[in-house]
């Protein structure tokens, strides 16, 4: 159970990397996450968590991977693994389905859209630490793919920032149980002031009648 206070004028829910190719059937990763993803409900959660931030007036925050583009990475000095596949499989190419939002989380008027991020780091050369200044953001919740990577760089990056982090253990997913494992139990402990479920998270979210930005955001 949560032991913090989510006051929704200082907590951002950041979405990682909701695209196609990630959370639909036909998607070039997919079929990789898809195992675990159903496990632990995903698309469920994140519909779930994602309804109830609006409700609360929580800030969205899209956090997107670079979507792949003919000559990225070509004449880098030292691209990652990672990057390497994507130049490979050409993952969240720009213009086709695949780079598309998931079409339960394409973002709604409000939202604020990050730039993409080239690496694993939602922070890491984007204005994703300048916009929650900008919102008075304090506490972040990340939620989305992949657990191990995008989600735990991103939430590691927040954490030395001086954020409050939160973790959601089943609104997201990875290749493995093992990847699952070292997130939540290994390396999420380390950095992460908490380690929820889906259902724990909704219950601490602020109700949008005791929100006091219910009325000025929606204006």
């Amino acid at each position: 159970m949560a032991g913090t206070v989510y006051r929704a004028e200082r907590t951002g829910l950041l979405l990682v990397d909701p695209y196609n190719d990630f959370l639909s059937h036909g998607g070039k990763i997919f079929p990789m996450i898809e195992s675990i993803a159903k496990e632990v409900g995903l698309l469920d959660n994140l519909r779930a968590i994602v309804a109830a931030a609006r409700k609360a007036d929580i800030q969205v925050f899209y956090v997107p991977h670079r979507r792949w583009q003919p000559g990225d990475y070509e004449n880098w000095d030292h691209p990652n693994p990672t990057q390497r596949l994507i130049q490979k499989r050409h993952t969240f190419e720009k213009g086709t389905w695949g780079g598309e939002w998931h079409p339960d989380f394409v973002p709604h008027q409000g939202d604020i859209i990050i730039h993409e991020h080239w690496a694993q780091s939602g922070f890491a050369n984007t204005d994703l630490d300048f916009q929650l200044k900008q919102q008075g953001v304090t506490h972040v919740i990340a939620v989305g793919l992949l657990a191990n990577t995008c989600i735990e760089s991103t939430s590691r990056f927040a954490m030395e920032l001086g954020y409050h982090v939160t973790l959601v253990r089943d609104a997201t997913a990875a290749f493995t149980h093992d990847m699952m494992h070292a997130a939540h139990e290994l390396n999420g402990p380390t950095f992460a002031h908490e380690i929820l479920t889906t259902a724990e998270l909704l219950a601490a979210l602020p109700s949008p009648l005791s929100s006091p930005l219910s009325s000025s955001r929606s204006a």
